[in-house]
């Protein structure tokens, strides 16, 4: 009986040794991760953007882009997730609240220094130690869209401005040249407004509204501002000599019959520019893509916007690649600099997206592209200020030019008090 007990008791101790040592060599072979039959875990890193779901740029994004930066990266998967311009805007302020932002999101420039009120942007320039040396490659004024206050909240991601169309025809069977400076263009959209000959009107220049987007560049031309180059003040800026100089001149035209477009039942701007009811029109790169699907056959030319004594000045537009807080800041580093690098970047242009990168800007792919007449102006263009009360402020400026035009109000009164409204409100930025 004793010896039973004792073989009993050995082979215990053998089947725990057995136990022991499986254990072990699978412990082993799970900490080497078995290498050769499986793949290291991967990240998933959240893209919120506002490129149409249908669109080239959207394409490239899907189809190129995130591949590319997937096998480049093999850590990381793109989940991109497209939303249309404002309701992508609402997203951002509402899952702020929930702390369910996405790690990475396309912005629209003007969405920044609100952004940065919320607190929901990480300052590049503090917490990444490649910022420098990353931005230095890119357009600086384009940059300059991504700096609020004292920091850099974003990477540009591409850029546009607005320059002049002409209609080509008219110009030509009138003989008259496309105007160079301001007071040619007062000019001219005088001479070629009135009755066509089926007796409608025609109008020498078209704005589609009256918002900083749309008059700024005349006001900067013309050599006036509306606030100081630090963004506190308005007095003696938007109501001073040259901005009223500016605002006049848009005046004189709405008088004459020589500028519309921003009065409700107006003719769309494409609409009106390619059946010949609108002369000139000030507008961006999208407008080629718009004429060529709508009215292939129309004949037009392009010029930079004409020139005052501030020069030849348009504003600056575009979208910029920020990175949210209580994301993965490696990854999103890592995408963003792949986006704003020369490959994503010549490869967006290709679906009209004019680059910030400096080597893409140089490629012949960008050279060739239809965007090719507004490379200058985009190194000309000016930024509308980078204020978080922006939209309370250009709601301002466009209610006070719409009552100057439209309701003959006094220039330079309705702009003095439009610097008291515009100081308070920059008081809170």
């Amino acid at each position: 009986m004793k010896n039973q007990i004792l073989k009993k008791i050995l082979i215990l101790i053998i089947l725990s040794s057995l136990s022991i040592l499986l254990y072990a060599c699978n412990s082993e072979e799970t900490l080497t991760g078995r290498e050769d039959n499986k793949e290291s875990p991967q990240i998933t890193l959240d893209f919120w953007h506002h490129y149409s779901a249908q669109s080239p740029e959207n394409e490239i994004l899907t189809n190129v882009l995130i591949p590319k930066f997937e096998e480049e990266n093999k850590g990381y998967k793109i989940n991109a997730v497209s939303h249309d311009w404002a309701d992508l805007h609402d997203k951002f302020i509402i899952s702020a609240s929930s702390g369910m932002l996405p790690d990475v999101g396309r912005l629209d420039i003007t969405w920044l220094p609100e952004f940065v009120k919320m607190d929901i942007l990480v300052p590049l320039d503090k917490e990444i130690s490649e910022f420098e040396s990353v931005s230095s490659e890119l357009l600086e004024n384009a940059l300059n869209t991504a700096k609020i206050g004292d920091h850099y909240y974003a990477l540009p991601l591409n850029t546009n401005t607005k320059i002049l169309f002409v209609n080509k025809t008219a110009f030509n069977d009138n003989d008259i040249q496309i105007p160079s400076t301001m007071q040619e263009m007062l000019e001219v959209a005088k001479k070629l407004s009135g009755k066509n000959p089926d007796g409608k009107q025609i109008w020498g220049l078209c704005e589609p509204a009256l918002s900083g987007w749309n008059v700024l560049p005349y006001i900067w031309s013309f050599g006036g501002d509306i606030t100081d180059e630090t963004y506190t003040k308005a007095s003696g800026y938007v109501n001073s000599p040259e901005t009223v100089e500016a605002i006049n001149m848009l005046k004189e035209l709405y008088k004459a019959d020589a500028l519309t477009g921003f009065n409700s039942g107006d003719i769309p701007m494409t609409d009106g520019f390619g059946t010949g009811r609108y002369m000139m029109i000030i507008d961006g790169p999208w407008k080629i893509a718009e004429l060529k699907g709508s009215y292939p056959d129309f004949q037009y030319e392009t010029a930079d916007v004409p020139s005052g004594k501030g020069g030849s000045v348009s504003v600056l537009g575009g979208e910029n690649i920020g990175m949210l807080k209580g994301g993965n800041q490696e990854g999103a580093w890592a995408f963003m600099k792949f986006m704003t690098g020369s490959f994503a970047q010549e490869e967006m242009a290709k679906a009209g997206q004019i680059p910030v990168n400096k080597a893409a800007l140089q490629s012949n792919t960008v050279k060739n592209a239809p965007f090719a007449p507004f490379l200058d102006a985009i190194t000309k263009a000016k930024i509308r200020p980078p204020i978080a009360t922006w939209s309370e402020v250009d709601n301002e400026l466009s209610i006070a030019i719409t009552k100057i035009l439209t309701e003959d109000a006094d220039t330079q009164k309705t702009l003095d008090e439009l610097a008291i409204k515009l100081d308070a409100l920059l008081a809170d930025k």
